[in-house]
């Protein structure tokens, strides 16, 4: 389904236009995931097509769209304090449009408060449904009433929306959206909806039009990018989509998340080991060291088999490096279940580590389990795991000290004069350099480390 169908686009742009007295101005702001950043370069890009301009001040906007997240509770909270903090700006400028869309709309009960406690919101729009923004905004301003009705769940995939992307030489690249694991403690699958793939023709088009632009780094996107093809007509899995696409001419880098580990497999391993452009860092998300509340998570696989696969990828790739998402203090969650945790981060030795305090999410499994850890108890255990992991990541950065590794540069560093760059295992390391480096591939050598961040002298 193409872009071009869903709305008559002349005669928005004609009532967005005649709404104002001078050239219009957007504001985009996007919560969360990567998904949730890209969902807003098409936003921003769906938005100068129907003639707004864009501004990175929320003070000279005449339309605020805020692209929300939903999986934590403190990311919720925080996005209801922006939305606070622009009633006096739309007091100041009533004709200011202020849309709500992402995933947090999704939820009945989140447009219901939207309704009552933010009566100066205008709209809402679905996570599937940034097409129809312009749309939206033309109702609104033609009825002069606020569009706040529930997002209704569409399962096409809509195909050439205009994008604006953030950077000129790193991007993102959905291959597929939502979700059908339903662990217990995640509400995706609830406001992403279930797992839809991309036809593999469109997304290796995308992709040769980001390598023909000169984008070096291009990330694919997926809640589980290893059930990317269940549905499609042709017989596709990831690791085929991966070659397919690492197969492609051009100086560039493939990275992808997310992967799930009871879906992660071998063939994947083996597709990572024969393409060089693919970096050989892998992503996966382990939530827990206990068998016991990887039960209670509904991730449908153990310890033994997760220690396996990591294992396999270490025997097959040697410099494969490994990151990982975990939660501390799920409902029931006992001190031994906790060191079973931590004794995993030890064996395993992450290069990076993403950590959460357990957030109750309504309408999931999770937050009907009794809870009975005191909050202080998950916050004490949370510090003893930054802990380690951060004595664990600064002797792999140490590690890496006179090896000479190939870097994205990425932009100034800390300090004047220097500069950042990527490597393939995702680690920054920071070197002297120029700016006209900035967006290109440079050799370093690693000369040392300063916390988690790696010294280095750019090889001339």
């Amino acid at each position: 389904m193409q872009y071009e169908d869903f709305i008559e686009h002349d005669r928005i742009i004609d009532t967005i236009a005649n709404y104002y007295d001078h050239p219009p101005a957007a504001y985009v702001h996007s919560f969360g995931c990567q998904q949730n950043v890209n969902d807003g370069e098409k936003i921003k890009g769906v938005l100068l097509q129907s003639g707004y301009n864009l501004t990175d001040n929320v003070s000279e906007a005449d339309l605020v769209v805020f692209n929300t997240c939903a999986v934590r509770e403190h990311a919720q909270q925080r996005v209801y304090g922006n939305i606070g903090a622009l009633k006096k700006l739309k007091a100041d400028n009533p004709k200011m449009l202020i849309a709500i869309g992402g995933c947090m709309v999704q939820q009945r009960e989140v447009i219901d408060k939207l309704r009552k406690s933010f009566p100066y919101v205008d709209l809402v729009f679905g996570v599937n449904a940034i097409d129809k923004l312009p749309g939206l905004i033309a109702q609104r301003i033609r009825s002069k009433r606020r569009v706040l009705g529930e997002p209704v769940e569409r399962y096409e995939v809509v195909e050439n929306l205009p994008i604006h992307r953030d950077s000129s030489f790193k991007a993102w690249l959905p291959i597929m959206y939502g979700c059908d694991n339903f662990c217990s403690y995640c509400i995706v699958p609830f406001v992403r909806g279930r797992e839809r793939s991309r036809k593999p023709e469109d997304i290796l088009s995308e992709f040769r039009s980001l390598v023909q632009s000169g984008y070096k780094e291009i990330t694919l996107l997926g809640q589980n990018v290893n059930s990317y093809g269940k549905g499609l007509e042709k017989k596709i899995d990831f690791s085929d989509l991966l070659a397919l696409l690492a197969e492609q001419e051009g100086d560039f880098r493939i990275r992808f998340m997310t992967s799930h580990p009871k879906d992660a497999s071998r063939k994947l391993i083996d597709t990572i080991a024969s393409h060089d452009k693919i970096c050989n860092n892998l992503h996966l998300p382990v939530q827990s060291g206990s068998n016991r509340i990887l039960v209670q998570m509904n991730r449908k696989y153990d310890i033994a088999q997760y220690k396996g696969l990591i294992d396999y990828a270490r025997q097959t790739i040697p410099q494969m490096t490994f990151s990982s998402d975990i939660i501390v203090g799920f409902p029931g969650e006992t001190e031994e279940d906790f060191e079973q945790t931590m004794e995993l981060v030890r064996q395993i030795r992450y290069v990076q580590l993403f950590t959460f305090i357990f957030s109750p999410r309504s309408g999931t499994r999770a937050a009907q389990l009794p809870d009975e850890t005191p909050h202080q108890v998950k916050t004490e255990r949370l510090g003893r795991l930054l802990k380690l992991q951060e004595e664990i990541s600064r002797e792999e950065a140490a590690a890496l000290t006179g090896r000479t590794q190939r870097v994205l540069v990425e932009g100034p560093g800390r300090e004047e004069g220097q500069l950042a760059g990527r490597l393939d295992n995702n680690l920054v390391a920071e070197f002297a350099g120029e700016k006209e480096l900035i967006g290109q591939f440079a050799t370093v050598t690693i000369t040392g480390s300063k916390g988690i961040y790696l010294t280095a002298e750019l090889v001339k």
